[in-house]
């Protein structure tokens, strides 16, 4: 079943960008090739999900200032980096830098996709615990000022009667409110709830 992500191949040499598009593409993985660093930040604003495989010795900008540049406009993809044995300590730097994993040329094909595997694994991980977050925000997001402190005294592990004491309300009316932030959350469950909210509030 070919991924959904996108490889992003950065390398200066048009035939390794051909030779690893095969590859990547002979795995059932989609990628898309640039012929630089510059090119792959020209399209950085709307850069597919999915992870960066480059080349760590470039002209102009090498691997290691491109994850550097990535980094300050908040482009969370993976990075796996590609060395020749003598660039081994700036890709060693580059690791230090937030690069997920590099590769020696000559690389293993089979050990190569499975660092890009792994990569896409995590960013597929990423993107849904991106959209739970954004989905229960927005659910969280329609309760009313009481409701919302209803919610707060759940999650705190309040009885419904503290609750109502708390907020000069009768217990009857906490319940009300109680069963309406579960209606609009879409909670089976307190157990459940209390992550949505969790969840919701993530950084």
């Amino acid at each position: 079943m070919r991924s959904e992500l996108l490889v992003h191949v950065v390398d200066d040499d048009p035939a390794i960008r051909d030779s690893l598009s095969f590859l990547l593409d002979t795995a059932d993985i989609n990628s898309r090739t640039y012929e630089s660093a510059a090119a792959l930040l020209a399209r950085a604003g709307g850069l597919e999900p999915g992870c960066i495989l480059t080349d760590v010795r470039m002209p102009e900008m090498n691997g290691l200032e491109m994850v550097r540049r990535l980094t300050e406009l908040g482009i969370a993809h993976p990075v796996i980096v590609m060395t020749g044995h003598a660039d081994v300590p700036l890709a060693i730097e580059a690791m230090r830098a937030g690069v997920k994993d590099f590769i020696e040329k000559p690389f293993d094909d089979e050990a190569l996709l499975s660092s890009i595997r792994a990569a896409l694994a995590e960013k597929a991980e990423a993107v849904a615990r991106d959209g739970e977050t954004n989905e229960f925000s927005a659910r969280l997001a329609t309760l009313s000022g009481r409701e919302a402190q209803v919610l707060e005294g759940l999650v705190a592990g309040q009885a419904n009667k503290v609750i109502a004491y708390d907020l000069g309300l009768s217990p009857r009316t906490v319940e009300v409110y109680r069963a309406n932030v579960m209606t609009k959350m879409q909670a089976r469950s307190l157990s459940e709830l209390v992550r949505m909210s969790m969840v919701a509030k993530r950084p």
